[in-house]
């Protein structure tokens, strides 16, 4: 039987931890924090779990910096603002460009209940064009 890959969830196990742990942080913190409180704790929380990660992560070569960098595969975005705009999304896909990283999760800590969205690195290489 042929299995397509195209189907296939990056990293399954990793970023359900990580969901876990933003989860544990929400419920610890609250809505009303700021984007560092939340992130210090993070940190805290995936030592405590022995999560592989880098902080304040700048990607070679394009000037950008990314909150997390998990695993050196799952670039972790934290946000603390009433509503996720385009914008965020756009800043998402560009780290993902960049870094060449597959995977992101962005997180709105503002959000009553927390939704973390998952990011797919958009193949601009194999893009076909419409006639």
């Amino acid at each position: 039987m042929h299995t397509n890959n195209t189907n296939k969830i990056i990293y399954p196990e990793l970023s359900f931890k990580i969901n876990g742990v933003c989860f544990k942080v929400h419920n610890q913190l609250g809505r009303y924090s700021r984007e560092k409180q939340y992130c210090d704790l993070l940190e805290e929380e995936f030592k405590k779990l022995k999560i592989s990660y880098k902080r304040e992560y700048k990607i070679k070569g394009a000037g950008n910096t990314v909150d997390f960098l998990i695993a050196d595969g799952i670039i972790l975005e934290i946000k603390a603002k009433r509503i996720i705009l385009k914008d965020d999304y756009y800043q998402l896909q560009r780290y993902l460009q960049s870094s060449g990283c597959k995977l992101g999760l962005l997180v709105n800590f503002r959000n009553r209940y927390l939704k973390p969205t998952r990011v797919i690195k958009i193949d601009t290489k194999n893009k076909t064009k419409f006639l």
